[in-house]
């Protein structure tokens, strides 16, 4: 504690856990020697102490696996620079199976890490992870997997160690101080109060843990996360060997690590019980919480008997419970706040915290210091989040769910159960009494799929061809063969408009938005790096008013870059309208038919070319009909007032029975757009993805009057080639059974060479399609395709593959354009 309390600096970090006490650290090592770190009470109290420790390096992509790997290699480094120990044990970790389920997801994360290049995972016998892990019941085993470099450390040391680094390089960390309020000023954060005097400060990094939320809330901020009851239990001495592996058997929901000569015994329940529901208390420090042992504890404790039976013959010590926070989709939060500039959030670890913070904090101080994220952080990003979900009623049921799906079975297209029908669509009930079975996405009920009649809409998960397989099949070819309607009324819409409007879009678009009122324009936002920050349409509505049409899920991120880009003495407006209008998405070779009957214009490509927009008749409802198209067909977007929709929809569905109009779900749009090669922002673009490289240089209008941000990024990537050697590749499965889904390994004469960024099933093109960035020393052209046998890694066996830098369904782009 220091005598004289501190008036200002460069940022204030909250929250003295093993999270903000690596930002501290980092950001002293970016040179940052103005920085405060302030503890409500003592370092390490909350939920750091009571971590289990554990060092795990397996991650679900390739970025996350990146900061998992710098999270491990920082603890030898932080030790040696410090002198305080870290605790770490680099004894392995090992993961179990018994069950063909979970072997199958053993088997696909371990190509998938392999492909990273970061971990290296091994799948084995039951026979060699006995050898491995001599305490274990292997009887009821199909394999494991593998990972040598795992280990644990200890979580109060490791914070003490980024403390003491973070000090020693001239940060001012700092207990026993509660953090009152955040002063804000014209949108950007100033300081924060505190019960010790005030601080300006020009950045405010909010790492409270599971008191990020209301620290946000101090800001205006949305942290949406809670606090969940976390269990373990430690056993009497035993005699174990000293270097011991961890142990997971996500089966039963358990992992075992030896704790200084006895066995530690977490568990992720299936049914998590939220905690803290009506607040912290404000004297929590390192405090237990009363626990609900007996049914949340004991039928799991019983099974990690029979899975290590030496269990059997011990005492227990101890049974704790400690609350840890998560989050609604079981990924931290991370970045901006969309809300307030310079206020940052590193919070919602959901309890990998100890394993992620050194990635974290790192990747936090360099977008803060860079003024851009260091990597495509997209699925932590802190934008991704909407107000609703910070609600009490919405984050305390979510989160009973999200703590045991971390030992679930991680199933594609995998639907959360708690907090639905939270937004729904204009047509919602029309499509319920078809027999929709509705996923969620950014909170809207969307329809995924038909059942038939007769069939109950519900999922059925496997690694495999799910149970709604052939009805999507069914979906995906009437829409390239007849005619279906989409309900696309989740998409993101903000209409744009002002004297200003038009020269505005142009600095922040790649293409040419300035074009006659009708035209719809497809464009890229880009970063002053050329990478991609958006993908979306422009429709001139008129001289000054423009409606920009992008995905579900990026709204805030979206409103947030345009907001940022727009100068303030601009005069231009920008209004969320996603919830006023509804879009029917009339897609296939029989839609100009069907709407030639419900709209009474002429739909002719001389009359209605591809790329235009106008206003149209719907029955009584007066919308706008837009000539694009999402799955490579001929088709039109109907947009219609959310109050008229539903009339609309019963128009054109009346009129559809004369067509064979289908109602067709979001899988079958994914598989649509996958075998046209179309692109999804999240997924095969990000920031870190130039045009050139994804084989989208038509979308960058070099040569128009106002330069766009990134044109000099681009330019000079055209000019130095580095474009030719990333490439985006389209993949078709030779084998029809195999399945892809995401992140296989690329594979071209027997070496690796990238791997997938999304994948489905070509319902016409008759196989698995994926599409996947490939690497090479030398330019990746058409010579290079041809040249290569390629394959794509499923699970350890490899599917020979053809491949493509062109669409192989209507490369030409004749259908829809037709």
């Amino acid at each position: 504690m220091v005598s004289e309390f501190p008036q200002s600096a460069s940022a204030v970090i909250i929250g003295g856990g093993v999270t903000g006490s690596s930002v501290a650290y980092h950001l002293a090592r970016l040179g940052w020697s103005d920085v405060i770190l302030l503890e409500r009470k003592q370092f390490s109290c909350g939920t750091t102490w009571h971590a289990a420790g554990l060092i795990g390096t397996m991650r679900a992509n390739e970025n996350h696996a990146k900061l998992a790997q710098y999270s491990m290699s920082i603890l030898g480094e932080i030790e040696e620079e410090t002198g305080q120990s870290t605790g770490f044990k680099q004894v392995g970790s090992l993961s179990v199976a018994h069950s063909e389920a979970r072997l199958e997801e053993l088997k696909r994360v371990a190509s998938m890490n392999n492909a990273f290049g970061v971990t290296r995972v091994d799948i084995i016998t039951p026979e060699e992870a006995r050898e491995l892990y001599p305490l274990l019941e292997t009887g009821d085993l199909l394999g494991a997997s593998w990972v040598g470099q795992d280990g644990y450390s200890s979580p109060v040391d490791v914070t003490a160690a980024f403390i003491k680094g973070a000090r020693n390089r001239g940060a001012n960390c700092v207990e026993g101080v509660t953090v009152t309020g955040i002063v804000v000023e014209n949108g950007k954060v100033a300081g924060v109060t505190t019960d010790r005097g005030d601080i300006r400060a020009d950045f405010v990094v909010n790492c409270a843990g599971m008191w990020a939320r209301e620290v946000g809330r101090m800001a205006g901020v949305n942290v949406p996360l809670h606090a969940c009851e976390h269990y373990y239990a430690v056993t009497e001495k035993l005699d174990i060997p000293l270097d011991l592996p961890i142990l997971r058997d996500h089966d039963w929901c358990t992992y075992y690590k030896p704790d200084a000569g006895s066995m530690l015994v977490g568990q992720f329940e299936p049914n998590a019980i939220p905690w803290g529901q009506n607040g912290i208390p404000e004297d929590f420090c390192f405090d237990e919480i009363d626990g609900h042992f007996e049914e949340q504890v004991m039928e799991i404790l019983e099974q990690s008997l029979l899975r290590v039976p030496v269990l059997q013959e011990a005492g227990w010590r101890k049974f704790f419970c400690g609350p840890e926070s998560f989050t609604p989709d079981d990924q931290f939060h991370i970045g901006e706040a969309p809300e307030v500039r310079n206020f940052f959030v590193a919070a919602g670890l959901n309890s990998i915290g100890i394993q992620s913070a050194g990635g974290v904090g790192r990747a936090l101080s360099e977008w803060m210091h860079n003024g851009h994220a260091p990597l495509d952080l997209w699925g932590n990003d802190i934008r991704r989040m909407y107000s609703f979900q910070g609600t009490q009623t919405y984050i305390e049921n979510r989160v009973s769910e999200t703590l045991g799906l971390l030992y679930d079975n991680h199933w594609p297209y995998r639907q959360m159960e708690t907090s639905r029908n939270v937004r729904h669509s204009p047509i919602h009930e029309r499509l319920v009494s078809h027999n929709a079975c509705f996923g969620e996405a950014a909170g809207w009920e969307r329809p995924n799929w038909f059942a038939p009649e007769g069939v109950e809409p519900r999922y059925e998960y496997s690694f495999g061809k799910q149970n709604w397989f052939e009805y999507s099949a069914a979906e995906h070819m009437a829409f390239r063969t007849g005619v279906a309607l989409f309900d696309q009324s989740s998409f993101s819409k903000y209409l744009v408009q002002g004297r200003d409007s038009c020269s505005a879009l142009q600095r922040i678009c790649s293409a040419d938005i300035d074009v006659p009122a009708g035209k719809v324009v497809y464009t890229h936002w880009l970063n002053d790096r050329g990478g991609i920050e958006a993908d979306l349409t422009v429709t001139r509505l008129d001289e000054n008013r423009f409606l920009i049409v992008s995905a579900a899920a990026v709204t805030n991120r979206d409103l947030n870059w345009l907001a940022r880009n727009i100068p303030s003495d601009t005069f231009c407006t920008v209004t969320d309208v996603t919830g006023g209008e509804a879009i029917l998405g009339i897609m296939g070779p029989d839609s100009r038919a069907l709407l030639d009957d419900v709209l009474g214009i002429g739909l002719e490509a001389s009359e209605f070319p591809f790329g235009t927009s106008r206003t149209v008749e719907v029955g009584c409802a007066v919308g706008r009909a837009s000539r694009v198209s999402f799955v490579g067909e001929l088709g039109w977007e109907i947009y219609l007032p959310a109050d008229m929709a539903r009339h609309g929809f019963d128009v054109i569905w009346e009129a559809g029975q004369r067509h064979g109009l289908r109602l067709a779900g979001l899988h079958a749009l994914d598989s649509g757009r996958i075998e046209k090669k179309f692109l999804h922002f999240g997924h095969d673009i990000s920031e870190e993805d130039t045009p050139l490289e994804c084989g989208y240089s038509f979308v960058c209008h070099l040569d128009k009057s106002v330069p766009f941000i990134g044109r000099d990024a681009i330019l000079k990537q055209k000019e130095d080639g580095s474009w030719k050697r990333k490439r985006l590749v389209q993949f078709l499965l030779e084998d029809p059974e195999a399945i892809l889904y995401h992140h296989e390994p690329i594979i071209r004469n027997g070496e690796q060479v990238g791997h997938l960024t999304s994948g489905n099933y070509g319902h016409f093109l008759g196989g698995s399609v994926g599409l996947g960035y490939v690497y090479s020393e030398e330019d990746i052209d058409a010579d290079y395709i041809r040249s290569g046998s390629f394959e794509i890694d499923i699970a350890g066996a490899r599917i020979p593959a053809k491949a493509s830098l062109t669409a192989m369904y209507d490369p030409k782009a004749l259908r829809m354009r037709g």
